[in-house]
C-alpha cells in the first residue's frame, strides 16, 4: 500500500510546480522572444517608462489646471481680490458660512488643543445648546486646514480664506486626477484620462458642486472616494505585479480612512461599494481573496473612525459594518467544494441568502446594544420620497421641495446629450455589461474560462475591474434617477467609464465578435476606432466647447449683495455681544460667520432638535398670533428677530412649494388633501402684520433696523399691552 501511495502523491505534487513553471516560462517569453535577445528588454523597458512617464505627467497636468481654473473662475465671479473681508464671507450661504465660521474659530484660538476644545462643547454658536461641533459636523477639514495654516507659516505669506479655498480647489485637483488615472487604468492608454478631464469639466454643472458652494463636506470627501477607486480599479486587475499590489493597498486603506473621515454620509457609499465587491466576489472566483483583504480595510477604518470620531456610534450601526461582518463569517463557514459542480452552485445561493439574512440581523442586534440617535428624519423622508407614505409635516415637506432632492430634470439629461457623454455611457456600459452576463452564464453552465484573456477574444466582461464599476455605476445611477443630488456621485464615473469604453480596443472587439465582421479584422477596426473616436469627439468638445469656457475667465462678474452688507455691519456695531438673534437657517449661518454672534438655529439637517428649532422659528411667516410667535421665540432667549422680505413675500416657481405654503399645510389653515378639515386662522401672516406696528404686535416686537430686503425687531422683554 505504501508503494502504491508514494507515486500518487508524487504526481499531485508536480502539478503545481509544472503551472508555476508555464507562468515563469511564459513571462520569460514575453522578455526573450525577440530577434535581439539583449537590446529587446532595454527598448521595452523605455518604451514603457516613456508611456508612464507621459501619463502621470498628463495626469498631474490635468489636476493643475483644473486647480487653477477653478480658482481663476472664482476671482471673477465674486470678485475676491476687491471685497473686503466681510463681503468675501458673505459669498459662504447655508451651511457653508457654518464650517467658514469655524475654521475661522480655530484660527483664533490661543492653542490648537483650547481649539478643539472649544469647538467640542461649544455653547456659543446655538442658544440654550452645548454640541460637539467637530463631531455633529465633521469639522475635521477645518482642523486640518487651520493645522496646516499656522504649521507652514501660509499666516505671514496668505489670506487664511485664500489658503481654505486653495486646499479645496487643490482637492478638485487631484479629484480629477484620480478619475484620470482610473480611466487609464482601465483602457491602457492616458488618453482616456484626458478625454475623462474633458467631460468632466464640460459638464461640471452635473459633476460638482464646488462652483456653489466650496466648504461642503462632499468637496472635503469625495476627492479621497475618487482616490480610493483608483487604487481598488489598480488592485483588482489580474496581471498587477506584487509591489504594485502593494501600493494599492496601502493607497486604498489611507483613502478609505480618510473618506470615512471626512464625510459623516460616507460609510453609505462605501456600503454600496462593498455589495459591489460581494457580487463581484460571486461571479470573478479568482478575485475572492484581494475581496476579502477590502473589507479588512472597511472594518479597520470603521473601528478607527469609531475612536478617533468621540466614539461615534453611527459607525457601529452602520450596515457597512453588520455586511463586512457578515461576509467575513461566512468566508470562515465556507465549505471546500470542487468548482462548477451542482453543489458549488446550491452553495452559492445558500451563501448569499446567508450573507442577506444575518447583514440584517446582525445589524438589528447591534442596534438594540449600542446607544445611537437613530436617522429618523431620513427614513421618513425617505418613506414620503418613495411614495409609501403621506405627511403634512414641515420639514418633511420643505425637504421634499428641495431641487436637489427631486428627480432629475430633463435638462439634466439634455445637458450630457449635447457633450456626447450620455450616449456613448450608454453604449459602453451595454456593451460591458452584456458581455459581463455572458461570462457569468458561462460560469453558471460550467464551461471553463482562460486565466488570460487577449485582445483577439474579445470578452470585456471578464475582466474584474470592469465588473465592479458596471455594478458600481448601476447602484449610483439608480441613486441618481429618484434624486437628483446624487448625480454628483454618479456623473463623475459616467466620464470615466464612458471615455475608458471609446478607448478601449477590447470592448470594440467585444462588440465586433458579436457582430462577426468578416470584410475587415476585428482587432485592426477595434485599434483604428479607439484612436479614430476619441480623437474626433475630443475635436468637436474642443470646437464647441472650449471658446464657452475661455469666455467665462474673461468675463468679470460680481456678487453684489449690499442689503446683507448693511445687516451684519449694523448688528456688529449696534447689537450687545450677547445678542442672540433668530430668523431663517440660512441666514443665521451667515450672521454666525459675519459678526459670531449666537443664533437660534443652524442650516444643518442631521439633528432632530435642530430641526424642530428650524420648524419653530419658521412659524414667523405663518398664521400665527404675536403672542404665539413671542412665546416660542424667547423658548429659545432670542433678543432679536429678523424677517426676510424675500421669504415673507416668496413668489415660488413650484406651487405649494413656498415656506408659507408648507407652514399653512402643517398647521392645517388650507386643504391638502380630501377629507381634511379646514382650520380658519383669524389672525393675519405674522411677517405682515408686524410691519404695520399696531397693537398687540408692537407690544411684544419693537422695530430697531431695516432696508429692502431685513426687517429686525427687538423682542421686549417688559411687554406693554397699551393700544
Amino acid at each position: 500500500m505504501a508503494e502504491e501511495e508514494g507515486p500518487s502523491i508524487e504526481l499531485r505534487q508536480r502539478k503545481k510546480p509544472k503551472s508555476s513553471e508555464n507562468k515563469e516560462s511564459a513571462k520569460e517569453e514575453k522578455i526573450d522572444d525577440t530577434p535581439v535577445p539583449e537590446r529587446a528588454p532595454k527598448h521595452v523597458l523605455f518604451q514603457r517608462f516613456a508611456k508612464i512617464f507621459i501619463g502621470c505627467l498628463a495626469a498631474v497636468t490635468s489636476g493643475m489646471m483644473y486647480a487653477l481654473y477653478l480658482s481663476a473662475y472664482h476671482e471673477r465671479k465674486f470678485w475676491f481680490s476687491n471685497r473686503q473681508e466681510l463681503e468675501r464671507e458673505i459669498t459662504f450661504q447655508g451651511d457653508s458660512a457654518i464650517y467658514y465660521s469655524y475654521y475661522k474659530d480655530m484660527l483664533k484660538a490661543p492653542s490648537f488643543e483650547r481649539g478643539v476644545y472649544e469647538l467640542t462643547h461649544n455653547n456659543k454658536t446655538v442658544s440654550l445648546k452645548t454640541i460637539n461641533a467637530v463631531q455633529q459636523m465633521s469639522l475635521y477639514p477645518e482642523l486640518i486646514a487651520s493645522v496646516l495654516y499656522q504649521a507652514t507659516g501660509s499666516n505671514e505669506i496668505i489670506e487664511p480664506v485664500y489658503f481654505y479655498i486653495g486646499i479645496v480647489f487643490g482637492l478638485q485637483g487631484i479629484y480629477v486626477a484620480a478619475l484620470f488615472v482610473t480611466s487609464w487604468l482601465m483602457s491602457g492608454t492616458w488618453l482616456a484620462g484626458m478625454l475623462t478631464v474633458a467631460w468632466f469639466i464640460i459638464n461640471r454643472m452635473d459633476t460638482t458642486r464646488i462652483e456653489y458652494s466650496i466648504p461642503l463636506r462632499e468637496n472635503w470627501a469625495l476627492p479621497y472616494f475618487a482616490c480610493q477607486i483608483a487604487a481598488l480599479t489598480g488592485y483588482l486587475k489580474s496581471n498587477l505585479n506584487t509591489y504594485g499590489e502593494r501600493f494599492c493597498y496601502l493607497l486604498m486603506s489611507a483613502s478609505t480612512y480618510m473618506f470615512m473621515m471626512m464625510w459623516e454620509y460616507s460609510h453609505y457609499l462605501l456600503f454600496l461599494q462593498a455589495i459591489s465587491l460581494f457580487l463581484l466576489d460571486n461571479f470573478s472566483l479568482e478575485q475572492s481573496d484581494k475581496v476579502h483583504e477590502v473589507y479588512k480595510i472597511y472594518i479597520f477604518s470603521l473601528f478607527l473612525g469609531y475612536l478617533l470620531q468621540f466614539e461615534n456610534s453611527a459607525l457601529l450601526v452602520s450596515p457597512l459594518l453588520s455586511l463586512v461582518v457578515t461576509l467575513m463569517l461566512v468566508k470562515c463557514l465556507q465549505l471546500n467544494v470542487k468548482k462548477r459542480t451542482f453543489v458549488a452552485k446550491i452553495m452559492k445561493f445558500i451563501n448569499f441568502y446567508l450573507v442577506c439574512t444575518l447583514t440584517v440581523t446582525l445589524n438589528i442586534i447591534i442596534k438594540t446594544f449600542v446607544p445611537h440617535k437613530e436617522n429618523g428624519h431620513m427614513l421618513k423622508f425617505l418613506e414620503v420620497k418613495l411614495g409609501l407614505n403621506m405627511t403634512k409635516n414641515f420639514t418633511m415637506n420643505w425637504l421634499l421641495c428641495q431641487e436637489s432632492l427631486q428627480a432629475p430634470s430633463q435638462e439634466f439629461f439634455l445637458r450630457l446629450t449635447q457633450s456626447s457623454l450620455l450616449p456613448f455611457y450608454i453604449l459602453v456600459l451595454i456593451i460591458c455589461f452584456l458581455s459581463m452576463m455572458q461570462v457569468i452564464f458561462r460560469r453558471i453552465n460550467g464551461e471553463s474560462l482562460e486565466e488570460t484573456v487577449t485582445l483577439e477574444d474579445g470578452r470585456i466582461g471578464e475582466r474584474p475591474e470592469i465588473i465592479y464599476h458596471v455594478i458600481h455605476t448601476i447602484f449610483f445611477g439608480s441613486l441618481a434617477m429618484i434624486i437628483e443630488g446624487l448625480k454628483y456621485l454618479w456623473t463623475p464615473y459616467v466620464c470615466m467609464l464612458a471615455a475608458f469604453g471609446v478607448c478601449s480596443p477590447e470592448l470594440w472587439t467585444t462588440l465586433f465578435k458579436w457582430l462577426r465582421l468578416r470584410t475587415v479584422h476585428p482587432v485592426l477596426l477595434a485599434l483604428i476606432l479607439s484612436m479614430a473616436v476619441p480623437t474626433i469627439i475630443g475635436l468637436s468638445l474642443w470646437k464647441e466647447f472650449f471658446p464657452r469656457l475661455m469666455t467665462e475667465l474673461t468675463e468679470l462678474q460680481e456678487f453684489y449683495d449690499p442689503d446683507t452688507v448693511e445687516l451684519m455691519t449694523w448688528i456688529k456695531r449696534q447689537a450687545p455681544v450677547a445678542a442672540v438673534f433668530a430668523g431663517s437657517p440660512q441666514l443665521m449661518g451667515a450672521i454666525k460667520l459675519c459678526t459670531g454672534w449666537m443664533v437660534t438655529s443652524l442650516p444643518l439637517y442631521n439633528d432632530d432638535d435642530l430641526l424642530k428649532r428650524n420648524e419653530n422659528i419658521y412659524q414667523i411667516y405663518s398664521k400665527r398670533s404675536a403672542e404665539d410667535i413671542y412665546k416660542i421665540l424667547t423658548s429659545y432667549k432670542a433678543n432679536y428677530l429678523i424677517v426676510e422680505d424675500a421669504i415673507c413675500n416668496e413668489v415660488g416657481t413650484m406651487r405649494g412649494c413656498r415656506v408659507k405654503d408648507l407652514l399653512d399645510i402643517a398647521n392645517g389653515h388650507v386643504v391638502c388633501e380630501e377629507g381634511d378639515k379646514l382650520t380658519y386662522s383669524k389672525y393675519g401672516r405674522f411677517c405682515h402684520e408686524v410691519k404695520i406696528n399696531y397693537s398687540p404686535y408692537v407690544n411684544y416686537f419693537t422695530r430697531v433696523y431695516w432696508n429692502r430686503s431685513y426687517f429686525v425687531y427687538k423682542i421686549n422683554t417688559v411687554i406693554s399691552f397699551q393700544s
